[in-house]
C-alpha cells in the first residue's frame, strides 16, 4: 500500500500537502469519513436542467497510453454493428488505416450507418490528402450511408476569410469536441484522428461500455450541430445552394433551409438549448454505487457556457469555509493559458490546494515548427510567467504548484481536472473531454466535455484508485515549472498580445 500511494502524489509535492506515513498506511476511499462533504454540497448546487446520467463504474475503463486509444477505436468500429459515431478536429491525411477499416465495417453490415463531424477549416487545407478527400471515396460509395457534416465558426467571414492564410484561419474558432462511439459505447478523449494521437501524443481518454443513454445523447449532439454544418458530398453540375463550398472533386453543401452560414448564431444556441432541455433532469434511477455524468457544453461564440458556468460554481464551493482536510484540484493543459475567470478562482481561493501540469515547450505540439507557429510554445511560457507572478502577488505559493511534463519524443495534449476532497484521499470528480480550460475553448472554439462525480461506496473505489493512478501517470513525466528562468523575445510578447487570446 505504502509503494502504491506514493505512486499517487509523483514528484515535488507540495510544502503543505506533504503526506505523513500514518495516512498513507489508511489511503483508501473510507479514509474520507473525516472529511468535508466536499462532492456533495457541490451537487446539491448543481442546477436541476443540467442533463445527467448514472453509470456503473464497472462500465468504466480508463486507457493511459495513445497505442490503446488506437487499438480501441479500430475494435469499436469493427464491433460496430448499427451506429459509428466520430467527431474529431480533424482526420490526419495519413490515415488510410482507419478510413479502410470503416469501409470494411460498411461493406459487411449493410445496417450500419456513420454519423462523422469535423472542423472545415481544418479539414480542407490545401494538400493532396484533406479530410475532407479522404472520406469522399467512402461518401461517394456509401451514400446514404455515412454521413460526414464540417462545421465552420462564423467569426472569420468578409475579406478576412479571404486574406487569412488556410494555417492560421483556426484562430477564430474551431470544432472541437472529442467522441467515438459504437452502438451504445462511447470513448471521450481530447485526441485528435491524427498518427501522432495514437502513437507519441499524450492524452486522456475514457471509455464507457454499454451506456445507451449518454450514446444516444452524443449522437443528439452530433445531429444537432451537423444541422448547422456543411454536408460533404460528391461535386454536382450545380451547387446544393449559394453557400456551397466547391473543393475539386467535392461539395460541401450547405442547405438553401438554413441560415446564412455566416449568422448562425440565433440557430446554434437555440437548437443547442433544446438538445439541453431534451435531456434535462433525465437520469437513470439513483444508485449509491453509481457515479454521475454531466455533459458539458461550451460554445462561446453562440452563448453557450455550461463548462464556464458549472466550473465557476465549483471553484466557488471548493473556496467555501468548512472544517477538515483541504481539497486538492489537480488540473492538466497541453495549452496552459489558464481562462481568466478560472486563474481568479483559483488565485483568490483560501481553502483548497491546486497542482498544474502544462506542457514544456519541447512537449509542445508546435515546438520547432516553422514561422510564425514556431513561437507559440514560447507564448505559452510568456503566459505562465504572467500566472506565476500573479500566484506571488496573491500569496499562494505555497497552495499552487506548477509543474511541466516533458518526455523525450513525446508530445502533450492532456487536459482535465481531478479533485480529491483531502490530499491523501482517492478523487472523487474529474473533468475531461476536449476543453484546454483556457480563454479560447471558453470564448472562441465550441467543445465538449463531461464531469464525472464520483459517490463514497466500495464499489467505486476501484475507479477511484484508476484515476489516481491516471494523475501519477502524468505527473511521472513531470518535475517543477522552469519557465521563470526562459528568454521570452520581443517579437513573441508582441504576438501574444495581438492573439493571445486564440493561443
Amino acid at each position: 500500500m505504502l509503494t502504491r500511494s506514493l505512486r499517487l502524489f509523483g514528484r515535488a509535492p507540495l510544502t503543505r500537502l506533504r503526506v505523513q506515513t500514518p495516512l498513507l498506511r489508511s489511503l483508501s476511499s473510507a479514509s474520507v469519513s473525516n472529511a468535508r462533504p466536499v462532492i456533495e454540497g457541490f451537487v446539491a448546487k448543481l442546477k436541476p436542467e443540467q442533463p445527467k446520467f448514472a453509470i456503473s463504474p464497472d462500465d468504466i475503463r480508463i486507457l493511459s497510453t495513445p497505442a490503446q486509444f488506437y487499438s480501441n477505436l479500430l475494435d469499436m468500429i469493427r464491433r460496430a454493428e448499427k451506429r459509428i459515431i466520430i467527431s474529431s478536429l480533424y482526420l490526419g491525411s495519413s490515415e488510410s488505416e482507419l478510413v479502410s477499416v470503416l469501409a470494411e465495417a460498411l461493406s459487411k453490415k449493410p445496417r450500419l450507418e456513420v454519423y462523422m463531424l469535423f472542423d472545415l477549416n481544418r479539414s480542407t487545407r490545401p494538400g493532396p490528402q484533406s479530410t475532407a478527400k479522404l472520406l469522399l471515396p467512402l461518401v461517394s460509395r456509401f451514400q446514404g450511408r455515412i454521413h460526414v457534416s464540417f462545421f465552420r465558426s462564423p467569426s472569420l467571414r468578409g475579406i478576412l476569410a479571404k486574406l487569412v492564410p488556410p494555417r492560421f484561419n483556426e484562430g477564430w474558432g474551431t470544432w472541437h469536441a472529442k467522441i467515438y462511439g459504437s452502438d451504445d459505447d462511447i470513448m471521450i478523449s481530447g485526441a485528435n484522428l491524427n498518427q501522432s494521437y495514437f502513437t507519441d501524443r499524450q492524452d486522456r481518454y475514457l471509455y464507457f461500455a454499454n451506456q445507451q443513454r449518454l450514446s444516444q445523447y452524443c449522437f443528439s449532439f452530433v445531429e444537432t450541430v451537423s444541422g448547422f454544418s456543411f454536408e460533404l458530398q460528391p461535386q454536382s453540375t450545380r451547387p446544393s445552394s449559394p453557400h456551397s463550398i466547391r473543393g475539386g472533386d467535392y461539395e460541401l453543401a450547405w442547405a438553401s433551409t438554413k441560415p446564412h452560414p455566416h449568422h448562425i448564431h440565433e440557430t446554434a444556441q437555440s437548437d443547442l438549448a433544446a438538445l439541453k432541455k431534451t435531456y434535462s433532469g433525465a437520469m437513470d434511477a439513483v444508485d449509491p454505487n453509481k457515479v454521475t455524468l454531466l455533459p458539458l457544453v461550451q460554445g462561446g461564440q453562440f452563448n453557450v457556457r455550461d463548462e464556464e458556468d458549472t466550473l465557476k460554481l465549483l471553484f466557488e464551493h471548493l473556496d467555501t469555509p468548512l472544517s477538515g482536510p483541504r481539497p486538492l484540484l489537480d488540473l492538466t493543459s497541453g495549452y496552459f493559458g489558464l481562462y481568466k475567470e478560472y486563474q481568479n478562482l483559483i488565485l483568490q481561493g483560501s481553502n483548497f490546494d491546486c497542482r498544474i501540469i502544462a506542457s514544456s515547450p519541447r512537449a509542445n505540439g508546435f515546438y520547432g515548427s516553422a514561422g510564425v507557429s514556431g513561437r507559440i510554445p514560447e507564448g505559452y511560457t510568456l503566459l505562465e510567467q504572467r500566472f506565476m507572478k500573479a500566484v506571488a502577488r496573491a500569496g499562494r505559493q505555497s497552495a499552487v504548484q506548477l509543474n511541466e511534463w516533458e518526455k523525450e519524443g513525446w508530445t502533450y495534449h492532456a487536459k482535465g481536472i481531478w479533485l480529491s476532497e483531502a490530499p491523501d484521499d482517492l478523487p472523487r470528480l474529474t473533468l475531461f473531454g476536449s476543453t484546454n480550460l483556457n480563454s479560447r475553448s471558453a470564448h472562441i472554439d465550441t467543445e465538449l466535455s463531461f464531469l464525472m462525480l464520483i459517490p463514497e461506496a466500495a464499489a467505486t473505489e476501484p475507479l477511484r484508485w484508476r484515476l489516481a493512478e491516471e494523475v501519477a501517470n502524468l505527473r511521472a513525466y513531470s518535475s517543477p515549472w522552469k519557465g521563470a528562468e526562459r528568454r521570452v523575445r520581443l517579437g513573441t510578447k508582441a504576438l501574444v498580445g495581438l492573439v493571445g487570446g486564440m493561443l
